[in-house]
């Protein structure tokens, strides 16, 4: 998939411009940005949800999409299962084969109201990798999700890639957590900032100047388990946290580094 100057504006308000962009296969590509940076409304246009006002979107003919939403409301009172809501709209895929990709067999049979957010988000992405898709695109795929349950998540998205072979798009406000978990990161703010691998734009100035010298880069190895809630548990837990890059003076130019793709 690829974009080309893309921009949105609404009522005269210019949400986005100048997006340009290449997804290529077995890449997992980040977008991080402030609040109202245009995250969301990006994924949207790329997928073919809302219209842009200039620019166009190139996607390869017949191009399985997996799409993984920010949140999902659901009625405390409708008494819909976990394998019944996989089932909608993706007959013929195996309920336990889908779950167990993302950990979670032993809920096929719970309701949806009851999940906790760390188990609805792993029903989430199971339902986004289902049809085995050549692009995956998850907006805040670590929603409502404790720090411990977020690495977890991440860790499953980097398999599903190695298993699918499928490129991976995700919008994340997690820095510490995703800048060490994604091939590339697009640094967002109505327009593309800086992009690039997520060491190079750690250091860039206008990364810098976004979000000050919040941890950069983040590991998290460890010798346990997470249950779908985020606690652990194997006894002897033990975390071996990666250093933080030391950013260079912060710099007050905002215009971007300039580089779209």
């Amino acid at each position: 998939m690829r974009a080309h100057n893309l921009g949105l504006e609404i009522a005269g308000r210019q949400l986005l411009h100048d997006i340009s962009l290449a997804l290529e296969p077995a890449e997992i590509v980040t977008v991080i940005g402030p609040n109202g940076a245009g995250k969301t409304t990006l994924l949207r246009l790329l997928l073919g949800l809302s219209k842009p006002t200039s620019g166009t979107v190139e996607r390869i003919p017949g191009l399985r999409l997996g799409y993984m939403p920010q949140r999902l409301q659901i009625d405390a009172t409708m008494p819909m299962t976990v394998g019944r809501f996989l089932q909608l709209g993706i007959e013929g895929v195996p309920v336990e084969k889908a779950l167990a990709r993302v950990a979670a067999p032993h809920l096929a049979s719970a309701r949806l109201a009851d999940l906790s957010g760390g188990e609805m988000q792993r029903v989430l992405l199971a339902r986004a990798a289902a049809r085995r898709p050549q692009l995956l695109v998850l907006d805040e795929p670590t929603q409502g999700v404790d720090v411990g349950g977020q690495s977890e998540v991440y860790q499953l998205i980097a398999q599903l890639r190695d298993e699918l072979r499928c490129g991976v798009l995700l919008v994340s406000h997690d820095l510490h957590l995703v800048m060490a978990a994604t091939d590339r990161v697009l640094c967002l703010n109505q327009h593309i900032c800086c992009h690039g691998h997520p060491e190079q734009v750690s250091k860039d100035p206008v990364y810098l100047e976004m979000f000050g010298d919040k941890l950069a880069l983040y590991t998290h190895h460890h010798n346990h388990h997470h249950d779908l809630s985020g606690e652990v548990v194997d006894e002897h837990c033990t975390h071996d946290h990666a250093h933080a890059v030391t950013p260079p003076p912060s710099s007050s130019n905002t215009s971007g580094s300039g580089n779209h793709q």
